[in-house]
């Protein structure tokens, strides 16, 4: 189970399993075998990076090697002509799904890069995340791209640090980044603070929340007083929830009884949402429905008629459509939307390759570029507390779906 840090990554439901694709890639000890890539189609121009194209134009060259597997746990032998970067996901387990998406995604990122300078090997956190990443250093890796739980990341910092061998983890916990630990997930504040900062451009001015109990409420409900105050606007109200429906019944009446807000924020999932939105509309019909990053993934919110004309803030979707498509189009399913977090990670660490000398320390320094880099989910950049700060999409809901009201900033400084 993912803790309550990583709401937004449980949140977003299963996949079924598919293998791992592998190109100039290696399974870990700590994972199993999987079947090599031999061939792939070509990718369109999907992102920049830092004003950079990271993905080719053209058709990328086929990488055809064997998978590497150590079936007597020995380090694997030294790559002088690539870089050594460790993978660690679940690939076992109840987030076995959620691990082998992220980890086809990333290996589609090495093939469609050309192979050239990256070398990525696979290890499974759910045999024991401290051992995988034990092994990772012991194997020569410089840098650790994941873990996904923020249990994982506590455990391997500690190791990361230790070899000064870096994570960009997949956790949206902020309190687990800094300290060589930097964190890729989709941190919830960040929609927040969009949201309401398009909702007051347009005239909103009174707010109120309704936000689940436990850790991921607390957060929630502390970046929505923030984001409130810091745009100039009023709280007028806010009332917490245990998810059922009787304590759902009881926060909305409550809220009820405040007067003169003109947006709610749900800070919950689709679904639970979904569920929230009619009684609130029943209460209050000129009320603004608003959502956060976890909305992106229910495209069952537009059938729901109380979240007409709701607004939520995210990563954009329209490249990961397109990565979506080839991932299905390779594997015969589709993917975990976290997949492309894996997909950027590779991207990022290939752009910052070509100025890394082989067999040297990874280049902290590079992760901090003001400009930030690009990719699947658009523009980020890392602050120096290790989070990274995104640039995010408004989308509006309607009967026919989802549509974008404001595009999301194409990178920083510009």
């Amino acid at each position: 189970m993912a803790e309550a840090g990583d709401f937004g990554q449980a949140a977003q439901g299963q996949i079924a399993r598919g293998c791992i694709a592998q190109g100039h890639i290696a399974q870990g000890q700590a994972g199993s075998a999987v079947t090599a890539v031999k061939r792939w189609a070509s990718l369109a121009a999907l992102a920049l990076l830092a004003a950079c194209q990271v993905v080719p134009k053209g058709p990328p060259k086929t990488v055809e090697a064997p998978v590497e597997v150590d079936p007597n746990g020995a380090a694997l032998p030294t790559d002088t002509a690539r870089h050594r970067i460790a993978l660690l996901v679940p690939l076992t387990g109840a987030n076995a799904g959620v691990g082998e998406s992220i980890a086809n995604a990333a290996n589609l990122a090495i093939l469609d890069t050309g192979g050239k300078t990256i070398r990525l090997t696979t290890y499974d956190t759910a045999t024991g995340a401290a051992a995988a990443a034990q092994k990772a250093v012991a194997d020569g890796n410089k840098l650790i791209l994941g873990p996904l739980l923020a249990e994982d990341v506590r455990a391997v910092s500690s190791v990361g640090r230790a070899a000064k061998v870096p994570l960009i983890s997949f956790s949206n916990d902020v309190s687990v980044a800094g300290n060589g630990t930097y964190l890729m997930g989709f941190v919830p504040t960040q929609s927040i603070e969009r949201i309401v900062g398009y909702a007051r451009a347009r005239g909103v001015d009174n707010f109120a929340g309704l936000v689940p109990v436990g850790l991921y409420g607390q957060r929630a409900s502390a970046a929505f007083l923030r984001a409130v105050e810091n745009s100039g606007g009023r709280m007028v109200a806010m009332q917490s929830f245990d998810r059922s429906p009787g304590a759902i019944a009881t926060a909305v009446t409550k809220l009820g009884t405040a007067s003169g807000y003109q947006a709610v924020l749900i800070a919950d999932s689709g679904r639970v949402s979904m569920q929230v939105a009619p009684q609130v509309k029943r209460r209050t019909p000129a009320v603004r429905i608003l959502g956060t990053e976890l909305w992106n993934t229910e495209p069952a919110l537009a059938q729901n008629s109380a979240m007409n004309g709701a607004w939520f803030a995210s990563v954009s979707d329209a490249l990961y459509r397109q990565l979506g498509n080839r991932y299905r189009a390779r594997f015969g399913k589709g993917p975990y939307r976290l997949a492309s977090l894996g997909y950027d990670a590779v991207l990022l660490t290939n752009k910052i390759a070509a100025g890394w000398r082989v067999g040297t320390a990874f280049p902290v320094a590079t992760l901090q570029d003001p400009g930030g880099f690009t990719g699947i989910d658009g523009a980020f950049r890392f602050g120096r507390d290790g989070i990274a700060e995104r640039a995010l999409e408004v989308q509006q809901i309607a009967p026919t779906g989802f549509s974008v009201v404001a595009p999301a900033p194409r990178g920083f400084g510009k």
